[in-house]
């Protein structure tokens, strides 16, 4: 396990995660999400290759729809 920061609050993750593989083991539907890695936004297409390290901080944004 590793410990990283997701929005503020301190967490320990399994090793060698992806970006998408994380938005998988927290149950979050990927289609309106936004990714922040160490204060970079992280593109979809790249949530594959970017692997989440022992101290990263990573804000995850939901898009909520309405009217």
């Amino acid at each position: 396990m590793i410990p990283v920061t997701i929005n503020g609050e301190a967490r320990d993750l399994p090793d060698e995660l992806t970006l998408d593989e994380l938005l998988q083991f927290l149950e979050l539907t990927e289609n309106r999400v936004a990714i922040e890695h160490n204060r970079e936004i992280v593109k979809r297409d790249r949530w594959t290759r970017v692997r989440v390290a022992a101290g990263d901080r990573l804000e995850i944004v939901h898009f909520v729809g309405g009217g």
